[in-house]
């Protein structure tokens, strides 16, 4: 879990703002989402498969130009 030290004279949205990037950045905010409900091992499998597959074509499109 990242954490953030409040500097001096820092104001409570700032410092909140930085906790938000942390845990953007750490990877906690996607993995609270995915876990949020129960998915199927063949739906991950078909999940996983599509992202592979979109990541190819982009790949492909920058080569190509």
């Amino acid at each position: 879990m990242p954490g953030i030290r409040i500097r001096e004279n820092e104001s409570f949205e700032k410092a909140l703002k930085r906790f938000t990037k942390a845990c953007e950045k750490a990877g906690v905010m996607s993995d609270y989402k995915k876990h949020q409900q129960y998915e199927k091992p063949s739906e991950r499998k078909k999940r996983k498969l599509a992202a592979a597959r979109r990541k190819m074509r982009k790949v492909y499109y920058w080569e190509s130009r």
